[in-house]
């Protein structure tokens, strides 16, 4: 097998101890470079005064990262600016969250180039490689420029917008076109797939071949559905840890035989944050004799904290938990408690597993690795009820989850009393249909199919 280079915005340096504010993403591919070995290459987190392109390289937990430091203005134009004020919200549907600058598209242009310029020599002429996100959109072209041959993919973990939407953004062309420099380009989901199959055939005037391949001209592009699973077992496994047994003992203690409700997202508009919260506050005013029986465990570790629009989701969820819990709370009950940090592996299983029900509710996204985890941390005797957002990826994989409209604070506050009373029997039923498919369809299965198809291989993609 050829060995792996994967490239993505931030490296994840392994260790024994992740944390649960580290991302999905993170945690997917150090599983998947642990079983296929290689090199993880991308941005140090770290600043440096003027750029050098000084690769420290870190050797641990089966894992090789190589990553580089970058400048303010980098992080300022490049990571804050244009992948996080346009690329992102755009992304995620929001265009009036959006902003676009001329100085965001030449950071994020500039340093797309320096990243091709520092990872040339590590790439050997028959590595794969696979580049990661929507920070690294041009990387393929940039390469391609520099006279790399091998082949190369490129698998977006966010959702693709409409040809409508995406067509504010300025270069959009560019942008979209730089995407044929891969062999093979991957979606979570078919909704994603055919959003850039209708650019590319209304905007870009191409065609779709029967082999699933965008055309325009002479350049093609093998555009694929590979949704990205979890661990599966290290998870299931992580639940069973006597760190997860005494967090979901402890958890269990402090509800004092009140049914727990758990909530674990970045704090970010896209997670639905504030609807979430609205939603439970209608149960909560719908179901008054169910009121002291529940509480809502809300994690929501802070993210991209120097972009002003995330200043202003804390505060807003700051003062709604505030006013939900100063209007409903009682001397010995409080119906939300809020959390800004994050808690490892271990422990989150443990409160997974502690938990009647989970709301994940995005109001759009990629896929969501939470609702995973989730079902994975269930006791299989007693297993809990996932309350799953249809605008979630994972809402095409887990259809037995209880979906929702995360819109809608009935649908949700709904939701919250199926759950609660839903019978063992049907609970193990949906419980069981969903992990017979994680099992399946891990993370190692999702790696596989992903370079099986840029091996060129023939594939048999998600049902």
């Amino acid at each position: 097998m050829s060995r792996l280079v994967v490239i993505s915005n931030r490296v994840a340096v392994p260790k024994a101890d992740a944390s649960g504010n580290q991302g999905g993403l993170a945690v997917a591919l150090l599983s998947a470079l642990r079983e296929h070995g290689g090199i993880w290459f991308g941005w140090s987190g770290d600043t440096t005064e003027q750029f050098t392109g000084e690769i420290h390289r870190t050797e641990g937990g089966g894992v090789t990262t190589a990553t580089i430091d970058l400048e303010e203005q980098d992080l300022d134009e490049y990571y804050n600016g244009y992948a996080n004020r346009t690329l992102w919200p755009l992304f995620h549907y929001r265009i009036d969250l959006t902003e676009f600058e001329r100085d965001f598209a030449g950071g994020y242009s500039r340093v797309n180039k320096r990243f091709a310029d520092t990872v040339m020599p590590l790439i050997d002429h028959d590595d794969l490689v696979w580049v990661h996100d929507y920070h690294l959109i041009p990387l393929g072209r940039e390469l391609r420029d520099r006279g790399l041959k091998n082949r190369l993919g490129f698998f977006l973990h966010t959702p693709w917008p409409p040809a409508r939407l995406l067509t504010s953004l300025p270069s959009h062309r560019k942008l979209v076109e730089s995407l044929f420099a891969y062999d093979v380009v991957g979606f979570h989901t078919e909704d994603w797939l055919d959003s850039f199959r209708r650019y590319v055939v209304d905007i870009l005037e191409g065609t779709i071949d029967e082999d699933g391949c965008a055309v325009v001209g002479d350049r093609r592009v093998h555009a694929i559905v590979a949704p990205i699973g979890i661990d599966t077992a290290e998870f299931e496994a992580a639940a069973q840890s006597k760190e997860a047994r005494f967090v979901c003992d402890r958890m269990h203690m402090s509800s004092t035989g009140r049914s727990l409700i758990v909530g674990v997202d970045r704090l970010d508009y896209s997670k639905g944050l504030r609807e979430r919260l609205l939603g439970y506050e209608r149960f909560l005013a719908n179901n008054p004799d169910r009121r002291a029986l529940v509480y809502l465990l809300q994690i929501a570790p802070p993210s991209r904290a120097t972009v002003d629009t995330y200043q202003e989701i804390r505060s807003d969820l700051d003062a709604l938990s505030g006013r939900i819990n100063g209007e409903y709370a009682d001397i010995d009950w409080v119906p939300i408690r809020y959390v800004n940090q994050g808690y490892p592996r271990q422990e989150l299983a443990g409160i997974y597993r502690a938990a009647r029900i989970a709301l994940v509710t995005p109001l759009r996204d990629g896929m969501n690795l939470v609702a995973k985890e989730y079902v994975a941390a269930q006791d299989p005797s007693d297993p809990g009820v996932l309350i799953l957002s249809t605008f979630a990826g994972a809402a095409a994989q887990m259809k037995e989850a209880v979906l929702v409209n995360p819109y809608s604070a009935e649908d949700m506050a709904d939701a919250i009393v199926k759950a609660l009373e839903m019978p063992l029997d049907e609970r193990k039923r949906r419980w069981e249909a969903m992990i017979d498919g994680l099992r399946r369809e891990d993370v190692f299965w999702w790696c596989r199919l992903f370079l099986d198809a840029l091996e060129g291989k023939k594939v048999k993609e998600s049902a």
